[in-house]
């Protein structure tokens, strides 16, 4: 195995101690803009999100708790509160919010939720972000499902989130065709959208749009995908063009089928239009009885890997960004068959490897705010590798001892000084419970 810079662990502080109920950062962003606060939701591991009743915040540096936002009466089914994110550029938070009419029979689900703004100022005052509607006519810039994983985008214009649709998942269940599929969508406050009152329909404040087409059944060896996720914003600022030009885009794993038919994992990338109000040529962006609301005119999806036709294809994780959207960071195997982290362009080419660990890297891939590093879990621990031509040994550190179970949820503080993340703690009596934790890191 290979050595690391270091063996002396970072100090850890633990900031949550109530063992009550699971603290849970979700892989989010969750400092607040000044970096003094994080957010995080309560789920149980019986019911998830549906049973988190509560979004709070918690002070670094005291262990001060407020809540943000709160359901009474909270059951198993739902409502439920979940998967929060801080603004970057404001003191506010958004959130998955379930259907407030979810019932044991009809409860929460991947489409019966909206992501719900909270501002720090006016905690329990829901802004309703997207708006939802699954009567027919529908309505431009409403969806007809839930919105999950919200993000913002670096200058807190774009909330970007993954989706699943009401409509076709009732066609699905009435036809036994596949019509379910997760795709992505953005958000941006450009009008509110009303939309007709009822237990199912919700009004918003942000107009919003799907970005990527997925469809049932791709063709073989084509880029058509079935499935998209693992999203997040390239760049803060986006990437920079040939043309000199910024450009706003989402990068995510979209599933496509190789030449005999196989799903293969690869990375994608999506150009966002300034304007998302104005229907493209594949069809209404609101949508039809049969089908996905479609992409607005101007959004480009293009596929970066090329995966499918190498010995071990695939790629995993959530694509995270550098800060400057120059480099695409992602999970897939070596030519040892060892997972490890890869670097592309959002142009594409050729990808690099940037570790060389000679078992699987775990996950949680964040980029630090400088952009010459990024951080994940290996084999228990919390690792830093840094970018640069030298040897791999020389470009890592293990920030933290191995521990069974381990760290997860990794996020970096806006100045990039703090890493916190999540650790599963039992105390006697009570049951496993998610606390936050922060190291102090000097690069």
């Amino acid at each position: 195995m290979l050595s690391c810079q270091t063996d002396s662990y970072l100090q850890e502080k633990q900031v949550t101690h109530d063992y009550d109920y699971h603290h849970d950062l979700d892989n989010n962003d969750n400092f607040s803009p000044d970096g003094k606060w994080l957010v995080y939701d309560t789920r149980t591991d019986s019911g998830g999100i549906a049973e988190s009743g509560k979004i709070e915040k918690v002070n670094i540096e005291t262990g001060e708790k407020k809540v943000l936002f709160e359901i009474q009466n909270n059951e198993i089914w739902g409502p439920g509160a979940g998967a929060v994110s801080y603004s970057p550029m404001q003191e506010a938070v958004v959130f998955i919010h379930g259907l407030a009419n979810s019932t044991k029979e009809n409860p929460y689900q991947q489409w019966r939720r909206t992501g719900v703004i909270i501002e720090d100022a006016n905690p329990n005052v829901p802004i309703y972000m997207d708006a939802r509607e699954v009567t027919f006519p529908f309505t431009q810039g409403a969806l007809r499902g839930g919105t999950h994983r919200h993000e913002w985008s670096g200058d807190g214009k774009w909330i970007g989130f993954t989706y699943n649709d009401a409509i076709l998942k009732a066609l699905e269940d009435s036809t036994g065709q596949k019509r379910n599929l997760r795709t992505i969508g953005v958000s941006k406050k450009i009008r509110p959208v009303n939309v007709d009152k009822n237990d199912e329909n919700v009004s918003g404040e942000w107009f919003s749009a799907l970005v990527v087409r997925v469809v049932p059944n791709p063709a073989p060896g084509t880029d058509e995908i079935s499935h998209a996720a693992g999203d997040s914003w390239v760049g803060t600022k986006g990437y920079l063009q040939k043309n000199g030009q910024r450009q706003v885009a989402r990068a995510f794993i979209g599933v496509v089928k190789d030449k005999n038919g196989k799903d293969v994992n690869e990375v994608f990338i999506v150009d966002i239009p300034e304007d998302i109000t104005q229907p493209g040529e594949l069809g209404p962006l609101e949508g039809t009885k049969d089908d996905f609301p479609m992409p607005p005119k101007g959004a480009s999806q293009r596929r970066l890997t090329f995966t499918a036709e190498t010995k071990y294809p695939g790629c995993t994780g959530i694509v995270r960004s550098s800060p400057d959207g120059n480099s695409l960071a992602y999970m897939a195997k070596d030519e040892n068959e060892v997972e490890q982290i890869f670097l592309i362009a959002p142009f594409g080419g050729k990808p690099r490897q940037l570790t060389v660990h000679d078992s699987n890297v775990s996950g949680n891939v964040r980029w630090h705010r400088s952009g010459n590093a990024v951080s994940y879990i290996y084999q228990g621990s919390i690792m830093l590798c840094k970018l640069g031509e030298a040897p791999f040994e020389q470009r890592i550190t293990k920030l933290t001892p191995p521990t069974n179970p381990a760290p997860s949820n990794l996020v970096w503080s806006p100045d990039g000084k703090m890493l916190a993340f999540n650790r599963l703690m039992l105390k006697e009596g009570k049951a496993a419970s998610q606390q936050i934790f922060v190291v102090e890191v000097t690069m």
